[in-house]
């Protein structure tokens, strides 16, 4: 393993999803930025099969992956070809318990970063819990998991924020057609979870003009008719930036205290108005310095107006919340740097 003094740069063989929005896209970048030694595995392809062994395996063997097995003994196998200095998997990852084992024995620091909540009811599964002890370390974004993960077994367990993607989250100049075309009162960016359908159905029926992006919105009658399915990165820079207000919902059945948008619709450009919570509040501070808070359905409601009526307060907190992100060490490069350094890995 390399010492923090060495002037060697860390190899690392890192295991996640490519789709160039999810956060192993974003890490190989960050490696990548880094002048790091990396190499990429493709997450998606212990799920490849016929779909009924996709279903028998998911409903008969605890929502295992149908190439679980197979797709391990391949990450053991590049790590004993490669001998990377870390194996960095992104959240459930499928690397079983046996192989990060004998990974282990390779000399091999394992690291998970954990971007979902392996105890939410819809996710729960007993082979990846059985994994994650067998990490060196594992990082989470969410507070709530940070016991659960001691008690589980995990040696060291940290926390730390999710982050955006310099490439992808910045403001988006439109021209006139395009932001007449995108323009909105509330963006929201994200899945259609029954539990957020009656903050956006309140925004709906008191008037805004509501663009929602994301899965399943068209499941629900009062969100179906604003809702836009899923959009590519670029698009939903466009959105963003075309819209007056970005409504940021956490994912309750995810405990979070943060998501992936607190910080990506921020570098866009976006005027916030932010769900309350204790991370929330450590990342933009009081209310007014950065983005405006509620903490139920009516507050919500009244506060979106009260902002609709206010252009230069919406373009002063637009600038407060880039500016407090974009220079505050909140890209995937930061996060990256983060979990080399508490791995001892070289400085970087």
């Amino acid at each position: 393993m390399i010492s923090a003094s060495s002037n060697r740069r860390a190899a690392v063989l890192l295991v996640g999803n490519p789709g160039q929005e999810h956060v192993g896209s974003h890490l190989r970048r960050a490696a990548e930025d880094l002048g790091l030694s990396v190499e990429f595995a493709d997450l998606r392809e212990a799920s490849n099969g016929h779909w009924l062994a996709r279903k028998a395996y998911w409903h008969l063997r605890g929502r295992r992956p149908v190439g679980l097995e197979p797709f391990s003994r391949r990450v053991v196998e590049q790590c004993a070809r490669l001998r990377p200095d870390m194996l960095l998997t992104t959240g459930f990852a499928p690397v079983d318990a046996e192989s990060l084992q004998e990974i282990g024995r390779l000399g091999v620091c394992r690291a998970n970063y954990l971007t979902d909540d392996p105890w939410n009811p819809a996710q729960r599964t007993p082979w990846f819990l059985g994994a994650l002890p067998h990490y060196d370390q594992v990082f989470s974004p969410r507070k709530a998991n940070l016991d659960d993960l001691r008690a589980l077994g995990c040696g060291r367990v940290s926390y730390l924020q999710f982050a955006y993607a310099p490439h992808l989250h910045f403001p988006e100049t439109l021209s006139v057609a395009r932001k007449e075309e995108l323009e909105s009162d509330v963006i929201f960016a994200g899945g259609g979870d029954a539990d957020r359908v009656p903050y956006v159905g309140a925004l709906v029926c008191a008037g805004f003009h509501v663009a929602l992006y994301g899965g399943y919105w068209d499941r629900f009658r009062a969100t179906r008719t604003r809702s836009h399915g899923l959009k590519d990165p670029a698009f939903l820079r466009e959105a963003i930036s075309a819209a007056k207000i970005a409504l940021c919902l956490v994912r309750r059945a995810n405990r979070d205290g943060h998501c992936m948008r607190s910080f990506e619709a921020p570098a866009i450009g976006a005027c916030m108005l932010v769900e309350k919570t204790e991370e929330h509040v450590e990342l933009f501070g009081p209310e007014g310095r950065a983005v405006i808070y509620f903490e139920s359905i009516p507050e919500m409601t009244e506060k979106a107006h009260w902002l609709l009526d206010r252009d230069a307060e919406r373009n002063r907190l637009r600038e407060a919340a880039h500016r407090l992100v974009c220079e505050g060490n909140h890209t995937y490069k930061d996060r990256l740097r983060s979990i080399l350094v508490s791995a001892r890995l070289a400085s970087v």
